[in-house]
């Protein structure tokens, strides 16, 4: 072989080498990224699932709120009236505790009641049914509740249904005029 023969070889080599190493680095580079999407989708698939776990019975939970609903609007009508007979109280007794069973079970899967009264509206939290004059609370602030409503794992499973207090401006400006009247002498 020539000289110019080996540094035609040599230079061939050189170049299928670099290309090489090109090539393994670009294919290095492909299979980190494939990797790194790969690990990326696992994520994502064990927080589905995570949430699909956390968060199946959701629709359930609705349907039951309805019992729980029932459950407090028949201990709230029992309790306007005393009862007549022993057995009566015994009834009484009997849906409170369910109540309770109720409560605790709906918390043991992550269910639990929105603490309304007495709060500020938050419409994140709250549907509001109806505004009301109170000049005893701050404009804004949760009145009555006409529903209960529940979260589940600090996601909104029903909003509380709610009536809000606010300040009739007829009312507070009648009460700023009589309040700003000067006495008048009554020599």
């Amino acid at each position: 072989m020539s000289h110019s023969n080996v540094d035609e070889a040599v230079a061939t080599e050189a170049v299928d080498v670099a290309t090489l190493v090109a090539e393994n680095a670009s294919l290095r580079d492909r299979l980190l990224r494939a990797l790194a999407d790969a690990e990326n989708t696992r994520r994502r698939a064990e927080r589905a699932a995570e949430e699909a776990r956390k968060y199946a019975i959701a629709d359930f939970a609705r349907e039951l709120l309805a019992v729980a609903d029932n459950l407090q609007r028949t201990i709230t009508a029992a309790s306007r009236h005393s009862p007549e007979t022993v057995e009566d109280q015994a009834l009484i007794e009997g849906v409170r505790a369910t109540e309770r069973l109720l409560e605790h079970t709906l918390s043991r899967f992550g269910i639990q009641k929105i603490d309304a009264l007495g709060k500020p509206f938050d419409p994140t939290l709250h549907e509001a049914v109806m505004e009301v004059d109170d000049l005893s609370q701050p404009p804004g602030t949760v009145v009555r509740v006409a529903e209960e409503g529940y979260t589940i794992h600090d996601r909104l499973l029903r909003p509380a249904r709610v009536f809000v207090a606010v300040r009739n401006p007829k009312a507070a400006s009648s009460s700023q005029m009589e309040a700003a009247e000067p006495e008048l002498d009554s020599r």
